[in-house]
């Protein structure tokens, strides 16, 4: 089946007095891997219903395969939706589950038996056909869930939060394999998700939504790498972010803020006017107290006040004047970490400061 793109313009939709989605503008491309992501009610999962025809818009238009499909009913609009709780029969044998839509379209039995069969095996449980859904693992129930979406052959894939449910382990595992298998189908899929790792790892492109609101649309590097606002920055990664001012003096650019006091910004930069200075905490380089910072990095002094062993790398919390910067360092075997109470140098590389509007 040939990829087709989802088009979304201008969508509004309001549960009585109160508007949950706020003149949503978005293109998902054919093929493509796509993430709504944001924190719980952003809105991303009333979006996901509205493509698959559960919720109705107020006003503006969903183009599927160049399909206007406003006011459709969700069974014509040939979309496959993936629920969070899985939504199988307990009754049923997996094989009559995947079944269900086929026979809700009054298929003939041989081509049912195929397309089951087909399903099967593309999610890997060609063998699990007789078990009912309480015999298996969840990873196995998801993927009985997407096998019975797929064996309808829909043009799009919707997944709401279909990993939730899972242990964390097994999360990553069937986050892989759903990954693998959209790339081998090339089917277009929208995924909503409000944990960030999971959107980062899976999709080409990703929604963050907030308030009903798309605060911004890119690929996960552009998203971490150059947030369009303060909410962007602090919800996708972690982040140093600091209100304040700049002002030249002497040709250095300084920055001062209630929390940091007043620094000075490595030559160069050009802040845009009303914004925040922030910067990733896996950009702090650390070194001894008084060090200074090496040319072309903002340069800061503080105390330690504790550390998280996070496996791969310890996440320090350091007190510089009013504020607690974040600083994360990769892991050393047989290196002790620094102890709480201990000064220290922190500079950042100029390439790494951002300027973050609110």
């Amino acid at each position: 089946m040939t990829p087709v793109g989802v088009d979304i313009r201008n969508v509004a939709l309001s549960f009585g007095a109160t508007q949950v989605l706020k003149d949503i503008t978005v293109s998902i491309e054919p093929g493509e891997f796509f993430a709504l992501l944001g924190p719980s009610g952003s809105g991303k999962s009333t979006l996901l219903r509205l493509i698959a025809g559960f919720n109705q818009h107020s006003h503006g238009s969903v183009t599927i395969g160049g399909r206007d499909v406003t006011g459709t009913p969700p069974w014509k609009r040939n979309v496959g939706m993936v629920f969070q709780n899985y939504a199988l029969w307990p009754h049923m044998t997996v094989e009559k589950n995947v079944a269900f839509g086929l026979e809700e379209r009054k298929l003939p039995r041989d081509e049912i038996r195929r397309k089951v069969a087909a399903a099967l095996e593309l999610v890997g449980l060609s063998e699990y056909g007789k078990r009912r859904p309480g015999q298996l693992s969840g990873g196995q129930q998801q993927r009985v869930a997407i096998a019975r979406t797929l064996a309808i052959e829909p043009q799009v894939l919707l997944l709401d939060e279909p990993l939730s449910n899972l242990d964390a382990k097994l999360r990553v595992q069937t986050r892989q394999e759903l990954v693998k298998l959209q790339r081998r189908l090339g089917i277009t899929t929208i995924f909503v998700t409000h944990d960030q790792e999971e959107a980062l790892t899976t999709c080409h492109r990703i929604a963050v939504m907030d308030q009903g609101i798309i605060q911004q649309v890119g690929s996960p590097m552009d998203l971490f790498d150059h947030p369009a606002n303060r909410f962007v920055a602090q919800f996708v990664g972690s982040v140093n972010l600091f209100a304040g001012a700049f002002r030249r003096e002497g040709g250095r650019l300084r920055f001062a803020s209630d929390a940091l006091g007043e620094v000075a910004l490595p030559e160069g930069l050009e802040p845009p006017a009303g914004v925040d200075l922030a910067f990733r905490p896996h950009a702090v380089r650390l070194s001894g107290a008084g060090s200074q910072a090496p040319e072309g990095s903002l340069g800061l002094q503080g105390t330690v006040e504790g550390a998280e062993f996070l496996g791969e790398f310890l996440r320090y919390e350091i007190r510089v004047g009013r504020a607690v910067v974040t600083a994360d360092v990769m892991h050393e075997r047989g290196r002790a970490p620094l102890a709480a109470g201990e000064n220290v140098a922190l500079a950042v590389p100029a390439a790494e400061l951002r300027f973050v509007s609110a």
